[in-house]
């Protein structure tokens, strides 16, 4: 009896120790394992660490503009054109602008060949084609990008005889934005002001380039004679577009579609 007794303890103490070198085993296995992934992963991280910069900073440069386009007509759009010359962003700064951005299809596209869309477009030539104006201003720092991308568009341009180009330093480029207004109206807004205090940035924002030039031309001519502008308008002087009397202009080259 007692021999079967200590059989049976000594099974169990068998069994236990079993247990004990199968656990210190395994850890000691599987803590090893730990150790190498860890050590593999610790390998990776200079690899991935310089994959997410990559990522990260070419998104950073891809979607950061360095010239931004001012298109003005009477929509008044603006164009962020990235470091690569694509298209990055289209805002517009009045509902007709809008509703321009809306029949474009541009975006990441070559700035050179937005352009070219832009002056196909529809609407754009049905207003060059009743006299109206169309200035484009290049917007950036005074470096080879800006200066070639004026010039692609004044080659774009040259046979308009209502469209104007011109290249402006971006310092005040922020302050038109926050009167609501596109670069190129802002320019326009700063010489109506220096005619006409009582004029608002409200007041020219949905009005086309060709009545704001008539009205620069208009209180230019007044204040050379000393008139007022309702005295200029009684005594039979021209008006300022449609808005301010008699629509008048320099005529139309041939459009893009004509050439």
């Amino acid at each position: 009896m007692n021999d079967r007794l200590k059989q049976a303890f000594n099974k169990i103490q068998a069994e236990e120790e079993l247990k004990n070198s199968t656990k210190a085993f395994l850890y000691q296995k599987t803590k090893g394992y730990a150790s190498a992934k860890i050590t593999r992963y610790r390998r990776l991280l200079p690899a991935i660490a310089c994959f997410l910069l990559v990522i990260f900073g070419g998104y950073w440069l891809y979607f950061t503009p360095t010239v931004e386009i001012s298109i003005d007509v009477n929509p008044s759009i603006e164009l962020g054109v990235n470091r690569f010359d694509k298209i990055i962003s289209v805002s517009s700064y009045n509902n007709d602008g809008q509703e321009l951005v809306d029949s474009l299809d541009i975006k990441y596209l070559d700035y050179a060949q937005a352009i070219d869309q832009i002056l196909r477009n529809e609407s754009v030539n049905a207003l060059l084609s009743n006299n109206e104006v169309m200035t484009i201003g290049v917007i950036g720092s005074d470096n080879a990008q800006s200066a070639k991308v004026l010039s692609v568009i004044e080659s774009y341009t040259d046979q308009e005889s209502n469209t104007y180009c011109y290249y402006a330093d971006p310092d005040e480029v922020e302050q038109a934005h926050e009167m609501g207004l596109s670069y190129g109206k802002y320019r326009a807004f700063l010489k109506l002001e220096t005619l006409d205090s009582t004029i608002t940035a409200e007041k020219i924002q949905n009005m086309t380039m060709r009545e704001i030039r008539d009205l620069i031309d208009e209180l230019s001519t007044c204040s050379d004679t000393g008139e007022s502008l309702e005295d200029n308008k009684e005594s039979g002087g021209h008006g300022a577009g449609n808005r301010f009397g008699h629509e008048q202009g320099n005529g139309r080259g041939a459009s893009r579609s004509e050439r």
